[in-house]
């Protein structure tokens, strides 16, 4: 025969898991709805200021902006085709010096500098450049190419920007490299394959697709610093992209006619950011559906 209190004890239980159930789902609720609010809170000004510069600089958008060079003081008209170009030159020199590096650097953090003292150097100064102001890069690089140089020119620009990359691809890489199981490092080193060339062929084409995020993650960042073009590339009002001379980029163009006192620059400075604006989500997207569609896929 069972026990009384026994009995009891389990109809108290059966009749606390409802209130229980109902408890968790009360929680459960209560922190998706925190948690789509703050994603709301996050990404509204972002829509709110890519609304407002859409409603300033698409009625100044026009062919003349990017096919033609900006017009002296005074007079109506002219476009920032020299800028558009300078821009897209300064941030091909950026990408050329620092995708390398970055790539490099994180790819020696993962898989070869986990545990020792250089490794852990190399991680603590990429961190800290993170977080380093685009002023402070742009006098550095100011110092090491313009003063030897003795002149600005596009080359300074595109290694303040590269410095600035840097470090983001760094991390960026290092993170999807550790995300590789390491049974498949194993697997590659049982077959008697060596490890620069399990690393290049096999782990770091599977974790690709992250990669090449935090590159445009680092790409996204930079196109649009103007600080340390003020110190290298300068600007220029005229069609130049010879990499030894100063050079128009859109930063610096929107920044000049954003200070100017004249109505027409205004108007095209709204239409410049929109231009710079276009560009980056133009660029940024066109590697993630070549990644989508396994252009650039890893392994699988």
């Amino acid at each position: 025969m069972s026990d009384p209190s026994k009995l009891a004890m389990a109809r108290s239980k059966s009749a606390q898991m409802p209130n229980a159930s109902m408890g968790r789902r009360i929680k459960d609720h209560v922190m998706t709805g925190l948690s789509v609010l703050a994603v709301i809170l996050v990404i509204a000004p972002l829509f709110a200021i890519f609304g407002y510069l859409v409603y300033k600089g698409i009625g100044s958008l026009d062919w003349n902006l990017l096919t033609k060079m900006p017009k002296p003081v005074g007079e109506a008209g002219g476009g920032m085709a020299n800028a558009i170009a300078g821009s897209a030159l300064i941030l091909g020199i950026a990408s050329l010096l620092g995708v390398p590096v970055g790539i490099g650097a994180g790819i020696y953090l993962a898989e070869y500098g986990r545990g020792g003292r250089f490794g852990a150097v190399v991680r603590f100064t990429a961190d800290v450049l993170n977080g380093v102001p685009s002023i402070v890069i742009g006098i550095v690089a100011y110092a090491i190419v313009v003063i030897r140089q003795k002149h600005f020119s596009a080359l300074a620009g595109g290694v303040a920007l590269a410095i600035m990359m840097i470090p983001t691809i760094t991390r960026t890489t290092e993170e999807m490299l550790l995300l590789v199981p390491t049974q498949i490092r194993e697997a590659a080193f049982g077959l008697g394959i060596s490890q620069w060339r399990t690393t290049l062929s096999i782990t770091l084409r599977t974790a690709l697709s992250g990669v090449i995020t935090g590159v445009m993650l680092a790409f996204a960042r930079v196109a649009g610093e103007t600080a340390p073009l003020l110190f290298t590339a300068l600007g220029n009002q005229y069609w130049s992209l010879n990499l030894n001379e100063p050079t128009a980029a859109l930063p610096l163009q929107i920044f000049t006619y954003a200070n100017s006192p004249f109505d027409e620059w205004h108007r095209q400075a709204w239409a410049g950011a929109l231009v710079l604006i276009v560009m980056i989500v133009f660029s940024v997207s066109a590697v993630r559906v070549a990644v989508s569609r396994g252009n650039l896929r890893g392994a699988r």
